[in-house]
C-alpha cells in the first residue's frame, strides 16, 4: 500500500501525501501550487474555463484528453501528466496554438483562453483527425466564451492543431512514456484514516474487501457527477475510493454477440464500439456532454448515479442491456430495467458496486431508434430521451421495447404502449394509434426547470411516431435536423 499519490508536472515527478478526499485538480493547482492560468468559471464542467490536460498511456501509447479540473478529485490524476496552461510556453516561445490565438484575435477579456488553449492542446496532439471546422466545433463544444466570438478562434485551431505535432511534448514524449511506466505500479493508494481518506484499491477483491469494511465510502469513477455534490451540493464526502486504478475496469470488448464494458471505462473510450452497434448510439454518444465529460465521465458512473435524466440508460434497457454488481460476498447479474427501483433508488446492496455491463448487438429483425431533446444541442441534459427497439417480421411489429427518460422517477419501459405495438403494420400508421394513447397511461411526467408535463407526453408521443416513421421508410433527413443539414450540405456540393 501507499499513502502518496504520484504524477508528471512540467516532466518532473510530483510525490503528495496530504491529499484530501474533496480536493480538487483546480483548488491543487491555484491555492497550492499559485498557477492561476487555469479559472473557475461554473465550477460545474460546463464552461470549460478550468481544462486541463491529462496524459496518459493507452495501450501504450501516450495520449492526452482534456478535463474540467474544477470537478476532477486530485487523487484521481495518479499515474497521469497533468498539463497546464503554464507548462506550454518554452524559453518565452509561445506553443503553436498559443500563437495561433494571437495571430486570429482568437482573445479579448482572456478569461475563457487558457481554456481553449487547453482543449485545442490537446486537438493538436490528437490522432487520426479530420481537418473541418466540424471537428474543431466538436472539440470545442465544452468550451464557452462571451465576447470574442467563435470565428477567429476556430481559425485559429483549424490553422494550428492539423500540422505536424512539434513541441516540447512530442520532444520528450519517450521519456514521458518511461516515466509514465515507472509511475504504474499495483498498489492500493490510502491516504489519510479510518474516518476520511482518499482510497483507490488496485484490485476487485481488494475494492469488494474495503467498500465492505466502508460502505458509507462515496464511489466515484469519473468523477462528472459527485464533481457537483462537492462544488455545487457543498456536500461533505469524508471517504473517498476511486476506481480508476482498478486493472481491466476500463475493458471495453467486442464480440459478435455484443459489447462488454467495464465499469470504468469512460464515454469516450466506448464511443467507437457504441457507434458499430447502432448510429443513433454513437449519435447520442456525441451529445454527452463535451470532450471533457466524455473523457472522464464513464457509462458505468452514468446508471450508478440512477438519475432518471442520465442519457445512456433508456438507449441501453431498449438494447436490453445486462448490468454486472459484485460485492465481498460475490457477483450477480440482472437486467439493466430492473436496476432502477424508484427516484433515488437502486437494487443494489450496500457494500455491491457495479463492475460492468452487457449490450447485445441487434439481430437481423431488429432495428433501434434513440432521440435526445433537450434546450441545447451540445452539452445539455435531457428534457425527454427516448429510445426504441422494433423487432419486425414481414413489416409487422412482433416485438417492441420503448424506454424513456425524464418522463418518470425512473429510466421507464412503456409497457402499454409495447404491448399495443405488437402485431401493428409498419405500413399501415393507423395501426400505431393504440400505441400512442397508450402513453398517455404509462407515464405521468412532472412539470420542472427543463419541461412542463405537457411538453414531455407530447414530445414523448412524437418521437414515438418518428421512430415509426423512419422505421417503415420515411427518409431521416424529412425528420431530422442533422440529417437534412447534412443531405442540404451534400447537395450544394
Amino acid at each position: 500500500m501507499r499513502d502518496t499519490i504520484r504524477f508528471l508536472k512540467n516532466g518532473e515527478v510530483v510525490e503528495l501525501e496530504n491529499v484530501g478526499p474533496t480536493e480538487t485538480v483546480l483548488d491543487y493547482l491555484r491555492l497550492r501550487r499559485r498557477e492561476v492560468g487555469t479559472k473557475e468559471g461554473c465550477g460545474e464542467g460546463d464552461c470549460g474555463a478550468c481544462t486541463v490536460a491529462i496524459g496518459r498511456l493507452v495501450d501504450g501509447k501516450l495520449t492526452y484528453q482534456p478535463i474540467n479540473s474544477c470537478i476532477q478529485l486530485l487523487g484521481m490524476i495518479d499515474g497521469a501528466e497533468l498539463v497546464t496552461v503554464e507548462d506550454l510556453t518554452q524559453d518565452e516561445k509561445l506553443h503553436p496554438v498559443q500563437n495561433a490565438l494571437v495571430e486570429f484575435h482568437g482573445s479579448q477579456c482572456g478569461f475563457c483562453t487558457p481554456g481553449f488553449v487547453m482543449t485545442l492542446f490537446t486537438l493538436y496532439h490528437a490522432d487520426s483527425k479530420e481537418k473541418s471546422r466540424k471537428t474543431v466545433i466538436e472539440w470545442l463544444a465544452g468550451n464557452l466564451c462571451r465576447c470574442t466570438g467563435y470565428r477567429p478562434i476556430v481559425e485559429a485551431a483549424l490553422d494550428a492543431c492539423f500540422e505536424t505535432v512539434d513541441d516540447v511534448f512530442s520532444w520528450r514524449a519517450n521519456q514521458t512514456r518511461e516515466r509514465l511506466q515507472e509511475l504504474a505500479d499495483s498498489r492500493d493508494i490510502f491516504i489519510g484514516d479510518s474516518s476520511m481518506f482518499f482510497s483507490a484499491p488496485a484490485t476487485l477483491d481488494g475494492l469488494a474487501a474495503f467498500y465492505g469494511q466502508h460502505p458509507d465510502a462515496t464511489l466515484v469513477a469519473g468523477a462528472t457527477d459527485v464533481g457537483l455534490w462537492i462544488t455545487k451540493h457543498l456536500r461533505e464526502l469524508p471517504k473517498m475510493i476511486w476506481l480508476g486504478r482498478i486493472q481491466g475496469l476500463d475493458r471495453v470488448e467486442e464480440s459478435p454477440s455484443g459489447v462488454l464494458i467495464g465499469a470504468t471505462a469512460t464515454f469516450e473510450a466506448t464511443e467507437a464500439a457504441m457507434t458499430r452497434l447502432s448510429p443513433d448510439l454513437g449519435e447520442l454518444w456525441k451529445r454527452i456532454g463535451s470532450k471533457q465529460v466524455r473523457a472522464s465521465g464513464t457509462v458505468g458512473g452514468n446508471i450508478a448515479n440512477g438519475s432518471p435524466i442520465g442519457d445512456s440508460p433508456p438507449a441501453l434497457i431498449a438494447l436490453g442491456a445486462t448490468l454486472e454488481l459484485q460485492s465481498a460476498e460475490g457477483s450477480r447479474a440482472l437486467p439493466l430495467e430492473d436496476f432502477f427501483i424508484d427516484y433515488g433508488k437502486q437494487d443494489r446492496g450496500e457494500d455491491e458496486f457495479v463492475t460492468g455491463l452487457f449490450v447485445p448487438r441487434l439481430t437481423g429483425s431488429q432495428v433501434f431508434r434513440c432521440y435526445k431533446i433537450s434546450k441545447r444541442f451540445d452539452q445539455d441534459i435531457s428534457s425527454v430521451m427516448g429510445a426504441f427497439r422494433f423487432t419486425v417480421d414481414d413489416n409487422i411489429i412482433t416485438d417492441a421495447r420503448i424506454v424513456y427518460g425524464g418522463m418518470a422517477g425512473t429510466p421507464k419501459r412503456a409497457n402499454g404502449s409495447e404491448a399495443a405495438l405488437k402485431g401493428a403494420s409498419l405500413e399501415d400508421p393507423a395501426t400505431w394509434g393504440a400505441a400512442m394513447q397508450s402513453l398517455l397511461t404509462d407515464f405521468t411526467p412532472m412539470t420542472d426547470m427543463r419541461a412542463s408535463a405537457e411538453y414531455r407526453m407530447e414530445t414523448a408521443r412524437a418521437l414515438l411516431a418518428k421512430a415509426l416513421m423512419e422505421v417503415s421508410g420515411t427518409p431521416a433527413e424529412d425528420l431530422r435536423v442533422l440529417a437534412k443539414r447534412e443531405a442540404d450540405h451534400d447537395r450544394a456540393a
